[in-house]
């Protein structure tokens, strides 16, 4: 086993935190849990997200897993966000046990992000 607590790929989001910022005029959701904070913000047209941004402040898989999330999900369609589970990205990002919390941030975050989307654009979740 590594002594590096953090994966290549996570030190690759890390470095160059993909999709990071704030999207005016979108939906936006903060979270604030397990001593981090987490701000998402969508937009949406046709029943699929077009755009996903993310301002993070706690640990590095924090940052990386919402960056990662927002790789992912954008094109997908708006019922994804209500499914997602951080699971796949504790396993993709080589997420310690220990930092699982906070990564759980990230899925209230998502699945709040997705009912916000649902709610503005008129959708059934």
């Amino acid at each position: 086993m590594s002594a590096d607590p953090y994966s290549q790929r996570v030190r690759e989001l890390f470095a160059a935190t993909p999709h990071a910022g704030h999207i005016e005029g979108g939906v936006t959701v903060r979270v604030a849990d397990q001593g981090v904070r987490l701000e998402l913000s969508a937009a949406a047209a046709g029943g699929r997200v077009i755009e996903l941004r993310f301002r993070a402040w706690g640990c590095p898989h924090l940052i990386a897993a919402a960056a990662a999330f927002c790789t992912g999900y954008t094109g997908q369609r708006l019922s994804h966000l209500l499914e997602f589970s951080a699971a796949g990205i504790m396993q993709t990002l080589a997420v310690p046990v220990e930092k699982t919390g906070r990564i759980l941030v990230l899925e209230d975050a998502v699945r709040s992000l997705g009912a916000a989307v649902h709610e503005q654009s008129g959708q059934q979740a």
